[in-house]
């Protein structure tokens, strides 16, 4: 589906391991005074005067991502934010990144070029330091894995397992988009094969499919949360679907929820795709997974602060572990809510 718009292939063979690192990293530049040592030696070197939060991902061809609608620019800034992402759920701030890909012999240079170009992009934008990281071969395609290194002051982190019975429950933005540009991809992806000709007008769906292939970590809600005076009682990115997360949340906090299905944040465009795909869009925010956005616990006396938010919406509360998690419907009746949503290890993968 992607045409190749530079046909010119420099086989990674002639930079040998090193020239290739060198080559890849040349655009890096620090930014922060944390990092002592960056790019160059055995090991970087970074100064914590706060805490340190770490987090790593690892991004399997095939498994995590299709390189058939998947550019590789795209796939370099995804990377990083599926990893930023976690950072900020713990209410800290990203500073620091090392970055590892395995790659097969059928790519070339310039293929790893526009990879590192988005990586640099989200470095930029995020204000980070890509501080280390290797280079191997795989046979299997391509694979990444990056750390994040993030700081905080130790009285500001956020777990997962401070939930408490009466806090609000608050997810950030909108969810369901990220799957639903999914199925786009996949369905156009379909057509291509019959016939490769044809060129998908994906412009209304430029939302969903954005979604999926370029998300932002939301670096925005600490830094808000912050200027409201509320700290989050518990936290975590929405990576796997509301009803994972929710789940996790519960189960470190050893509590149950209750959320409202027309409290869930929707954007118009999922519901109108859902209504062209004969989806639930419920099921779908739910169980969707990929959208990246928080989802976090608050005392209830920090109702007046957020209410009127527009970045955020109060979806349910925290109830007594006994009472179990669900979900109270349009209908006003009552669904357990299980957990339905991605599972790398499961049949549900995404290609």
């Amino acid at each position: 589906m992607i045409e190749d718009k530079n046909p010119a292939r420099t086989n990674l063979d002639d930079l040998g391991e090193f020239g290739l690192i060198d080559h890849l990293t040349k655009n890096f530049d620090v930014k922060h005074t944390s990092t002592l040592k960056s790019i160059g030696d055995d090991a970087a070197v970074v100064s914590f005067e706060d805490e340190c939060v770490i987090t790593t991902d690892l991004l399997v061809e095939g498994v995590h991502f299709d390189l058939a609608y998947m550019p590789l620019k795209h796939l370099g800034y995804k990377s990083v934010m599926v990893n930023l992402s976690d950072v900020y759920a713990m209410n800290a701030v990203p500073k620091q990144i090392t970055v590892s890909i395995a790659v097969s012999n059928r790519f070339p240079l310039e293929a790893l070029e526009d990879l590192y170009a988005g990586i640099e992009m989200a470095a930029k934008i995020y204000n980070i330091d890509v501080v280390g990281g290797d280079t191997t071969s795989s046979n299997k395609g391509l694979l990444i894995s990056i750390t994040a290194l993030g700081h905080v002051k130790k009285e500001d982190i956020v777990y997962r397992d401070g939930a408490k019975d009466n806090d609000l429950i608050v997810l950030s933005g909108d969810i369901g988009a990220a799957y639903l540009g999914l199925q786009i991809l996949e369905r156009e992806k379909k057509v291509f094969e019959v016939n490769p000709q044809s060129q998908p007008d994906l412009s209304p769906y430029s939302y969903v499919v954005e979604r999926q292939l370029k998300p932002e970590a939301r670096k925005d809600i600490p830094l808000l949360l912050k200027e409201l005076e509320v700290k989050p009682t518990s936290m975590i990115d929405v990576s796997d679907g509301l009803s994972s997360e929710l789940l996790h949340i519960c189960k470190a906090s050893k509590v149950g929820a209750t959320i409202y299905e027309d409290k869930i944040p929707l954007d118009p465009t999922v519901i109108s795709t859902c209504e062209e795909f004969n989806m639930d869009s419920t099921t779908i925010a739910l169980n969707g997974g990929e959208d990246y956005e928080l989802l976090f616990t608050v005392k209830q006396e920090d109702f007046l602060k957020i209410k009127a938010n527009p970045s955020l919406s109060i979806i349910g509360h925290i109830v007594p572990e006994q009472e179990g998690v669900h979900l109270i419907t349009r209908g006003n009746t009552k669904a357990k809510i299980t957990a339905q949503g991605w599972n790398s290890l499961g049949e549900n993968k995404e290609n």
